[in-house]
């Protein structure tokens, strides 16, 4: 990847999920990479060059982070979370807010150090409810996005600021580059606490049951979606990054099921005697895939890794952690003792 081999790249939101798994890629390339979040990376805490912790909603905290021109600044830093959080409409102004202040400050960071590229991540959210009402044939194709209406203020948010980026591209020497997001999972992500997505929330309840218990799946189940394995993910992210296309793009799998075979699967792959109950709960929109045609004409690329070698990964890693906290708790209440 000749355009990121050997850069100095800033990464916002270095400490979530997506981003510690794009700082070490970077750091395979022989960049120099900081790290700005609000929390260091739970699993992977001393990885990037720089880390710092602090707030992008600040502008002075974004001046200080973006202090020198760098060859690239990588943006996922977003107020976010699963459907628990994002569907309730509890968190809608939260959401808005602290989202598009961030963007807002670090693009007009980039504006004065003369930023030559700026990635942007945007999500699958963005697409309209009305074309997402069948969930054997869900419409996701990148032109699909307008007229626009959104399932979510989550999803306004990111189409608003997929607006902001491509604006400052226009009236500034500035080439921007969105990945829109579908679903995707992984190890060293969240899976608890109720940020976390369906592939990690499901993998925890099962990895947690005995077998002859109930997993418990929001909704009927019957609602569609595809999920990325995150090295899939990251191999694209760099790809886009990497070429000089700069119109949102879909970033996902073309390998779409219902949550109730999502959770089926994680089933099969924890080996346990377990069946699905079905409660309220929120849901999204009926059924969504990602529409890869696009990306495989920009990029020549499409992902190969299939949906259950990702989630047999994902699933080991979610068991061994919860292993190891039980571990850790035993420990306490025997030195208690």
């Amino acid at each position: 990847m000749q355009n990121i081999t050997d850069k100095r790249v800033l990464v916002c939101g270095g400490g979530g999920f997506i981003g510690g798994h794009i700082i070490k890629r970077l750091q395979q390339y022989g960049c120099w990479v900081r790290s700005v979040d609000l929390k260091a990376h739970e699993f992977s805490p001393k990885q990037a060059d720089d880390s710092v912790i602090g707030d992008l909603r600040d502008p002075r905290l974004v001046a200080k982070v973006l202090d020198q021109s760098f060859d690239m600044v990588i943006q996922l830093a977003a107020d976010m979370g699963g459907a628990g959080f994002i569907f309730t409409g509890d968190n809608d102004a939260q959401i808005m807010h602290n989202s598009a202040l961030i963007n807002l400050n670090i693009l007009e960071q980039a504006r004065k150090l003369n930023i030559k590229h700026i990635f942007y991540s945007s999500s699958a959210c963005v697409y309209p409810e009305y074309n997402q009402t069948d969930p054997a044939n869900p419409k996701c194709d990148e032109a699909s996005a307008y007229p626009a209406a959104p399932d979510s203020e989550y999803g306004w948010e990111k189409l608003f600021s997929e607006r902001l980026y491509l604006a400052y591209q226009r009236n500034q020497p500035m080439q921007v580059s969105i990945a829109r997001y579908h679903n995707i999972f992984g190890p060293e992500g969240c899976y608890q606490g109720g940020r976390e997505k369906a592939p990690a929330a499901l993998c925890r309840k099962v990895a947690q049951a005995q077998s002859g218990d109930q997993i418990e799946v929001w909704g009927d189940g019957q609602q569609t979606r595809s999920f990325l394995y995150i090295d899939e993910c990251v191999e694209a992210t760099l790809r886009l990054i990497n070429c000089a296309y700069s119109e949102p793009v879909n970033i996902g799998s073309e390998e779409m099921v219902t949550i109730n075979q999502l959770a089926e699967i994680i089933i099969a792959i924890s080996g346990k005697d377990l069946s699905i109950k079905n409660i309220p709960g929120p849901e999204g929109v009926r059924g969504r895939n990602s529409d890869n045609r696009l990306i495989r004409e920009t990029l020549a690329w499409a992902p190969s890794e299939k949906l259950h070698d990702g989630l047999r990964t994902t699933y080991q890693w979610i068991d061994e952690q919860l292993k190891h906290a039980e571990g850790r708790q035993l420990k306490r209440a025997a030195g208690r003792s």
